[in-house]
Parts: C-alpha cells; structure tokens; sequence
C-alpha cells in the first residue's frame, strides 16, 4: 500500500470536540419500492477472497489519550485493511465520529482535508454493508453513495476506498464527467456495485437516463458541501438526493470545511437527528508549515517566483492563482522563464488532469500551477513549497492551500504575494486567522 495513501487516510495531528444534538433515532430498512425498471437477473455480489489473517494479529497497546480502531468493534476485514495500512490509533476526526455512525446516527462534520474525515466516513459505510445483506441485488442499484464536488477528490475518495476495503469483497466505481460514459454505462448496467462515488454532474445524467436507481442506498455522504454550493451544484445535489429513500430510512453523512447559512439549511432538510463533530479551526493552520508574506509590486511577480522556483531546496511547488485565466497564463510564462510547470485547472480536459496529476506525484521536483477548485483533490506527500500568487478571496481558502505541505507532520513553507491591489485582503485572513500578519520584502535572489 503506497505511503502516501496511509497518510491521507490517517493522519497523525488534529484536535475534535464532539456537540450531540439530538436523542438516538431508531432505523429501518429501506422500504422496498413497486419495481419501476426492467427486471435484471440478480447478480451475485463478490465474494471475499479467503486469507489467513486474524485480527488477534493486530496487537496495539492501549492509550489513556488515544482511540485504537479495536475498540470500536469494526469488522475484522476492515480491521485488516487498516493493518496493512499500518495505523493503530484513529485520528480525533475518526475518534469521535466512528462511535456516533457506527450506532447508526447521522452526521454533520465540519472538517478540513487532511484530518482523516475520508476514512472515517468509508469505515462507517462498509461496516453497514457487511453486517446487513439485502435478499437479492440487481446491478444499477448501489447501495451508499458518496457524492464529492470534483472529479480529483471522488478519484482519491474511491482510491482510498479501494484500499480500506481490499478483503471485504465490496465493489467500488466511480461516476465522473470527463471520462468514459459508455464504459460506465455498461459497468452499472451489467455488475452489482456496492459504493458508488460520483460527482454531481454525470450521476444526474445517468439518473434522469435509468441508468442507475438510488431507492436502495442506504447509506448517503455529501463531501464538502460548502464547495458544492460554491460550484453551483446544490440544484443537482437535491434532484439527486430526492432519487434516493427518505433521510429517516438511510443513514447521511454530510461534512464541509465551513458552515455558510445555506450549508446549515440544507444539512437540517438532508439529515435525520443528526450528531455534529467539529475539528477546531486553529488545528488546521499547522506549526510544520512556515507561513511568509511578502510585500511585492504585481510586475514583479514572476520573476521573484522564478528565481524562489530556481532555488536549492525546492521540492515539489504548488502554486495556487485565484482565476482559470491567471493560471494558464503563468503556467505558459513560467515554461518560457526555462521551468517545466504543469496546469490543472477546471479547462483542462479529465484525461489529461489525471495525466498531470499522477506526473506531479510520480517525479520529485515538479510544479504545478492550480485553481482553488482543482486544489481541492490534491493530495500529495512531499510538496515543500505552496506559493499563492494571489491572495484568496476567501480566508478559506487560504487554509485549504497552506495544508497541501506541511501533511504528516512533515515540514513545508507558504509564500504568499500581496500586491498593492490585495492588501486589503490582509484584514479578513488576520481576522480568520486570530492573528496579526507579519508582512516582509521578498528575498534579493
């Protein structure tokens, strides 16, 4: 299992407070609805591959501080996956969503990227899946959903997904925009899929196409809904939820790394009774990352960020624009200043942001030249430099950014320009951030 898939999944740093917000809701099954679709001969599901492991094997001392993945009484083949893994105590995330989940509540999780939100929702979903069994399965019937705003991050959720689920014989696909629609049409149309993971767009369409029916999901999660409403998709998001059985006959996991009154509203119409985990915002702003910003005319931009990009000691570099336009152009003139930099954006067409994502985390030094919305699916070990060539409009944002580097504990730097016409800006990340900026001259290079 790569490296850097165990530390996404778990990492190691973060603190969680936990606020109950209503009494145990009791659950039913999903209500079996008047066959509305041609009949399919049932196909049975996978079956796990036989191993000889037994969770005896995983041995983790107990912690007064600390939550280890046995006491949350998880299915041994997902125990095993988390073994191979090689991670012994769940993050705080983990720590205090798990026990609320896996009794069967729903959830509202204000967490970041990085904090192992994604493991904790996957462990709840397949441990639902293993310990209840439908009397027949049909193939265009998954059984959780899990719907993520851009085709990066339901890549990587499904990836993840992959990983924890590797001795439980559960199916995963993915339903993306950009890439293969016949492929996909014909994989849900002729295989049982257990965990779908899809972005908004392209799952609509098969919805409205009877390609897929969502009456037998039993288990719903909502990545990052703030970005959802952000990109516009929350009038899709609903069309698609209504497709699937009430919020009190499926269990809902919804999380967002803010919470804007409109993400309020729709998580109270979406969930039942629900729990809420928070991550405290001042744990996500992490010591390993040196914060610098500096004070620089815009016509000098490029050439400080080129000579900074030249320097000893850069690893892989992000560099993250406020426009799609500012990003394909910097990218263009960083490539005649003699850098190899790559562009991932929302223009760019899916084979080829695929393509340039697997090359920046393949190769060392590498840079990549990103939007806010592509950056959101970038989860890569190793990055020693972020550089936002704009300041955020967002204060955010700016925190999504810095937590590209400085993940696992590892040290990382973010240089932030601040030009005279986003000075302003200053004000409100100050604010967001609870401290005072300590501005300075880039370094004579």
């Amino acid at each position: 299992m790569p490296i850097g898939l165990i530390k996404r999944l778990f990492p190691a740093k973060e603190k969680a407070q936990v606020t109950p917000v209503a009494e145990e809701a009791s659950r039913q099954p999903p209500a079996q609805p008047p066959q509305k679709k041609p009949p399919k001969k049932p196909t049975p599901a996978a079956k796990p591959a036989a191993v000889q492991w037994h969770v005896s094997q995983f041995t983790v001392a107990p912690q007064a501080d600390k939550t280890r993945f046995h006491d949350l009484n998880i299915d041994e083949r997902i125990m095993h996956g988390i073994y191979d893994l090689g991670f012994e105590y769940a993050s705080p995330i983990q720590a205090e969503s798990l026990p609320i989940t896996l009794a069967g509540h729903d959830i509202i999780g204000k967490a970041q990227t990085g904090t192992g939100k994604t493991a904790a929702f996957l462990i709840t979903v397949m441990q639902k899946l293993l310990t209840t069994t439908p009397s027949e399965r049909y193939a265009s019937e998954p059984r959780a959903l899990i719907v993520a705003p851009t085709r990066e991050l339901a890549m990587q959720i499904a990836q993840d997904a992959k990983g924890l689920s590797k001795y439980t014989g559960l199916s995963v696909m993915t339903v993306l925009g950009g890439m293969d629609y016949e492929k996909q049409r014909q994989q849900l149309n002729n295989e049982v899929i257990d965990i779908v993971v899809a972005t908004p767009g392209r799952l609509l369409d098969f919805l409205m196409q009877k390609v897929v029916f969502l009456d037998q999901v039993e288990m719903l999660v909502i990545d990052e809904a703030d970005r959802m409403l952000d990109m516009g998709f929350i009038p899709d998001l609903k069309r698609i939820i209504r497709a699937t059985p009430e919020k009190n006959l499926r269990q809902t996991q919804l999380f967002s790394a803010t919470y804007p009154f409109d993400v309020i509203a729709l998580s109270e119409s979406w969930t039942h009774k629900p729990r809420q985990v928070e991550i405290e915002p001042e744990s996500v702003a992490t010591d390993t990352v040196e914060q610098k910003f500096y004070i620089i005319q815009e016509t000098e931009k490029d050439q400080v960020l080129a000579a900074i990009l030249k320097s000893d000691g850069m690893g892989r570099a992000i560099i993250f624009a406020n426009r799609r336009d500012t990003t394909r152009d910097l990218a263009a003139r960083l490539n005649r200043m003699g850098l190899d930099a790559m562009l991932l954006s929302g223009e760019v067409a899916q084979q080829k942001r695929t393509a340039t994502l697997e090359r920046f985390k393949r190769l060392d030094k590498t840079i990549l030249v990103a939007t806010d919305v592509a950056g959101r699916g970038i989860h890569v070990d190793g990055v020693s430099h972020v550089f936002n060539y704009n300041l955020p409009d967002d204060p955010e944002d700016y925190v999504h950014r810095i937590g590209r580097t400085g993940r696992a504990g590892a040290d990382g730097t973010a240089i932030t320009f601040v030009d005279e016409y986003e000075a302003y800006g200053l004000l409100d990340l100050e604010k967001y951030l609870g401290k005072k900026i300590r501005t300075e001259q880039p370094p004579q290079i």
